[in-house]
Order: structure tokens, then sequence, then C-alpha cells
């Protein structure tokens, strides 16, 4: 397959959709499928509810369904939005990011701290991670309680994910961090330099596996 991977953020906000596409810089190399992160218009501006969740879903789905052209899909939102649906619909390989991004983290540690933007996405993930039988992995998950958009924004953001993950680490012994939010993942890199400790970003693992998939 030749087309494009396709990164679809389920929210409305496209700051978020820019901080994924400057997440994707190091993935796109000469010969490589392209990397297309995409913005659904009709979804809600920030996804923070289990409602929220739900209301992406059928945009998101008929989105999926127009790109006829892609080999990939990856769903940029953490807790996996519609994910079921998706594979229902198409052929080609459709990975979720927390799905990916939990994978990635226990490949790369035993004990995993999970940063969420909200306390109430918590048991939203939680009840994912029950799903695929991984919950004993997670040692602790703390949040940042700002919303979607404060974490695209980049005010005082840094900061605060640094705080939560030192919490994460000195309190609840955790080994890998990972970022349960789409809008966190320009920090990966910086944040991990100074934990000295991996820092899994979901959406760079699922185009990883997306990569893996397409390119095999």
């Amino acid at each position: 397959m030749n087309g494009p991977i396709l990164v679809i953020n389920p929210n409305s906000n496209p700051a978020v959709t820019e901080g994924l596409d400057a997440a994707m810089m190091s993935f796109r190399v000469n010969g490589f499928p392209h990397i297309e992160c995409l913005t659904v218009s009709q979804g809600p501006f920030g996804i923070e509810s289990q409602a929220d969740s739900d209301a992406a879903v059928a945009p998101l789905i008929s989105l999926i369904r127009t790109r006829t052209d892609a080999s990939a899909v990856i769903i940029a939102c953490y807790s996996d939005p519609g994910i079921d649906a998706a594979r229902e619909v198409t052929k080609i390989p459709v990975f979720g990011m927390q799905e990916s991004g939990f994978l990635t983290a226990m490949a790369r540690g035993d004990r995993i701290g999970v940063v969420a933007i909200s306390e109430g996405s918590i048991l939203r993930h939680r009840k994912y991670l029950r799903r695929m039988g991984v919950l004993d992995r997670m040692v602790a998950e703390r949040p940042l309680n700002m919303s979607v958009a404060q974490t695209a924004s980049g005010e005082d953001t840094f900061d605060r994910l640094e705080e939560v993950s030192n919490v994460l680490i000195k309190q609840d012994s955790a080994d890998v961090i990972v970022l349960g939010c789409a809008g966190l993942s320009v920090y990966r890199s910086r944040l991990e330099t100074i934990l000295q400790r991996p820092v899994v970003d979901p959406t760079q693992s699922a185009v990883a596996m997306a990569l893996g998939a397409v390119l095999a």
C-alpha cells in the first residue's frame, strides 16, 4: 500500500492537530508512506468526558469512509473513541493511541504511570485498560487538571506536566511515563530528557506500529 497514513484528531481543535503534526517530523522519511494529520471539524472541541468521546465517533467514521486512498489510520485521542467501528468500516489497519501507547510502555518498563488531562478522564481510560487486560501494569494515573485547549496552547503546560510526572515517579514508583492526551505530544522529548525515564507519546507509538504494518 502506497497511500498516506492518516493521523486523525477526533476533536475540532486545530491547535491539537498542529502539535501532532510537529510530533510526526521524525517519522517523515524519504521512501516511507506520507503521514497526514487531520482534524475532524464536526467533533467536540475537546474530548474530556465519555459524552465527548461518544460524540466524536460518527464524524470520525464518516471521515475514514471518505479516505479510501489511505494505507492506515491512527485515532489520535487517548481512550481511542470509535476504534471498533473504524475497524469494522475499513480493511486497512486502524491503530488507537491508547492501545498502541500502553503496549509500547509495557515494552519499555514494568511500572507504568499515565498523565491524564483531567480527573474526569481517568475512569474512561481505566475501563479501556481493563478491557485490554493490562490494568495491573499501571501503577497510577494522575491528572494535570487542564483542558485539552489549555494543553495545546502551551501556557504552563510543560511545568505542570513535569510536576505530575515526578509525582508518578517518586510517589508511585513508575519507571515509564505515558502521555495520556494527544495535545501533549510535542513535549515528549524534552520531558524524557529531564526525567531520565522513558516517556511514551502514544500517537508516535501508533504511527510506528502503522509504519511497521504498511512497510511489511
